[in-house]
């Protein structure tokens, strides 16, 4: 094994980067520039989601791979709130990372160009990113994506086959992709639910006992109560929840929004209503919040856009 080692050929960093391969996945749709800026900054975002899918995926197997004299030893049979904590901080940064860069959306790209080029993308849209569904699952209970109109139908304990399925059914972002006019379901979520529905609420079946949520209650209330790790829960919270939609709240005001009404979203979504959060109030951990905060839940950011 050691001769096959001193023989073998370590990769380079382009190889192990893959970067040509990775430089390849760009295939506008048009002859405008911005429109490489869009598609670029989507995939890293992608690639943010699926780092954040990574540790939700460690803390939902209780915690890190442990090695013993080198050898690998399985998985932890109880989190470890160090681990715990640090795994949240990661995701965290992941977020902020994204949410600090999105000037590249709002700034990035001249509105003329993108008003025109956005046409060669329909029934595609954002709102169309299983990871970021996968995120949500991940994260809390079901019960708690559900749209604010149906949540109060439901109690902690409906994490039966029966009620997950309609828990699901009245999942918060439907509501997002309906045509304006109409009410009626847009291509844009037919397409999606077409594509993804039967994986997303076999996770969500997956999940339902180890979701972030799940698992900080299975901690030891002396660890629950670490000022640090609330302090990462209530991040997250803010993060997912709160910046990142508004963040795109904000871009999409400064590209759809004009003096005489507003423009469709690329898929025709109702993003006037879905993205403020103070509208759709999805919050992962509410006993972590008072009742005031839950109230005014991303209220004074759009007050003072």
């Amino acid at each position: 094994y050691l001769q096959g080692l001193l023989l073998s050929n370590y990769p380079p960093y382009w190889e192990y980067t893959m970067v040509d391969t990775l430089l390849s996945l760009q295939h506008p749709r048009t002859d405008f520039p911005d429109e490489l800026i869009f598609i670029i900054y989507h995939q890293i975002t992608e690639l943010y989601f699926r780092l954040t899918l990574h540790e939700l995926e460690q803390i939902a197997h209780n915690g890190k791979n442990i090695l013993e004299n080198g050898h690998d030893a399985g998985w932890n049979n109880t989190l470890d709130p160090v681990f715990f904590k640090d795994r949240l901080r990661r995701i965290n940064q992941y977020f902020e990372a994204l949410t600090k860069s999105f000037s590249i959306m709002e700034k990035g790209m001249e509105r003329k160009q993108f008003l025109k080029f956005r046409m060669a993308l329909l029934p595609a849209s954002g709102f169309q990113s299983a990871q970021y569904r996968k995120i949500e699952i991940c994260s809390t209970d079901l019960k708690n994506l559900v749209h604010k109109n149906y949540r109060n139908l439901y109690t902690d304990t409906d994490t039966d086959l029966s009620g997950l399925k309609k828990m699901y059914a009245h999942i918060y972002w439907k509501a997002g992709a309906t045509e304006l006019d109409t009410g009626n379901k847009t291509l844009t979520l037919k397409q999606f639910e077409a594509k993804y529905n039967s994986a997303l609420l076999q996770l969500a079946i997956s999940y339902k006992d180890k979701n972030l949520w799940r698992q900080y209650k299975s901690l030891s209330p002396k660890a629950q109560e670490d000022p640090e790790l609330l302090k990462q829960m209530k991040m997250l919270d803010c993060n997912v929840n709160i910046n990142w939609p508004l963040v795109h709240y904000k871009t999409a005001a400064a590209y759809l929004l004009r003096e005489k009404g507003e423009i469709d979203a690329t898929g025709g979504t109702n993003w006037q209503q879905y993205l403020p959060p103070r509208f759709m109030k999805r919050i992962f951990f509410p006993d972590l919040w008072t009742g005031q905060e839950m109230a005014e839940w991303g209220k004074t950011w759009v007050e003072t856009l």
